[in-house]
């Protein structure tokens, strides 16, 4: 992004705030964040309505590849918003309408023509609740590679010799061994998905977002409906993940972003990027008051 103008006074603009929040005015530099290569999602001037509602105001913010990003904030701070911009979820919501500029790898995808399912199957996305298709667990993986036409099975490709049964395999136990369930799933592949515990059945969603080889995979809290146990091992493969993926992850757990995250983007009241940095930076010395507040849980 652009360089500001140090601590310049029309690098400032107000915000909103809400009980318990420190009134203050946002600076332009807090949120310009720096690092070394290019950026992986580049995201300038968003701003998201959904009829009236100002969502998202201005945001500007790039996302660096090969890492996790946590988006924090309270609820109905815009993060969860800003999320669904980055691979055109929005565009399901009749009433949301957005402006602004999102690049992946330089490209533009909200110009005319972008063919959206190609755009998600290279942003994949995971949900808060696990929904899982209630089909076998080694169909859930297969279901994403066959619609995109990487797969060919069934008895129409065994008559015609196009049949993919061995890829369907290797890929089916590649995708399950990244999502870190391989080894509790690989005699039961034939059963039904549903019959698996709830913290099973994310990894088993992790690893369907996996089997359509992705760039980016987008986390809309991953774990708040899982036990610690299960929570504990969706933190350990997100970190695994960011050694070969861009992970961005939207968070409510303060210590959850502090433990698996690079880097961290607050939004706060009025779905404004106060400030984004070094994810030690934002939780041992943020420059904004109010961020401090939130992460110390003054507010939120």
């Amino acid at each position: 992004m652009s360089e500001t103008e140090p601590q310049a006074e029309s690098t400032a603009r107000s915000s909103e705030t809400t009980t318990g929040e420190t009134d203050e005015r946002i600076r332009e530099e807090w949120s310009d964040y720096s690092f070394e290569g290019e950026a992986k999602l580049a995201v300038e001037d968003l701003d998201v309505h959904y009829g009236d509602d100002h969502a998202l105001k201005g945001v500007s913010m790039d996302i660096p590849e090969e890492s996790v990003t946590a988006l924090i904030g309270p609820s109905g701070c815009g993060k969860s918003t800003y999320l669904r911009c980055l691979n055109r979820m929005n565009d399901r919501i009749k009433a949301a309408s957005i402006d602004g500029s999102v690049q992946l790898d330089g490209e533009e995808i909200y110009q005319d023509g972008v063919d959206l399912v190609e755009l998600r199957k290279e942003v994949g996305m995971v949900f808060q609740a696990p929904n899982p298709f209630p089909k076998s667990i080694r169909d859930n993986i297969t279901y994403g590679p066959r619609k995109h036409g990487d797969l060919d099975t069934g008895l129409l490709a065994r008559l015609t010799g196009r049949d993919d049964s061995d890829d369907a395999d290797a890929l089916v136990q590649r995708a399950l061994e990244q999502a870190a369930i391989w080894d509790e799933v690989e005699d039961r592949l034939d059963d039904n998905a549903m019959g698996l515990s709830g913290g099973q059945q994310q990894r088993l969603c992790i690893a369907r977002c996996l089997a359509v080889d992705p760039d980016v995979i987008l986390m809309d809290e991953p774990a708040s409906a899982l036990d610690p146990v299960a929570t504990s091992k969706i933190e350990d493969l997100i970190e695994e993940l960011a050694e070969d993926y861009t992970v961005v992850v939207v968070t409510h757990n303060m210590q959850q972003a502090a433990r698996i995250s690079d880097q961290t983007a607050v939004f706060l009241t009025g779905g404004e990027l106060v400030e984004y940095d070094d994810t030690e930076k934002i939780f041992e010395n943020p420059e904004s008051q109010r961020v401090e507040d939130y992460v110390t849980g003054k507010f939120g």
